[in-house]
C-alpha cells in the first residue's frame, strides 16, 4: 500500500511548500556556498530536490543490499 501511494504521488507531481525550523544559519550558509552556488547556479530549490532524490536512492540501495544479504543467509 505504501509503495502504491508513493507511485500515485510521483505521477501527479504536486508541489509542496517546505519550511525548515531550528536549522543553524551557519549550516545553511555553508550548504549554499559549497553546494548551491557552484553546482546549482544558486538555485536552492534544485539543490534540495537533488539532495532528497539522492538520499532516497541511497536508502533504496542500502535496503536492497540488506534484503539481498538476508536472502543469502536464509538459503
Amino acid at each position: 500500500m505504501k509503495k502504491r501511494t508513493a507511485n500515485a504521488i510521483m505521477e501527479n507531481e504536486f508541489l509542496v511548500d517546505l519550511t525548515f525550523h531550528n536549522v543553524p544559519a551557519s549550516l545553511f550558509t555553508e550548504f549554499n556556498e559549497k553546494i548551491v552556488k557552484p553546482y546549482f547556479k544558486g538555485n536552492v530549490n534544485s539543490a534540495i530536490q537533488d539532495l532528497i532524490q539522492k538520499a532516497l536512492a541511497e536508502q533504496e540501495f542500502v535496503h536492497s543490499r540488506i534484503t539481498h544479504l538476508r536472502n543469502c543467509v536464509d538459503t
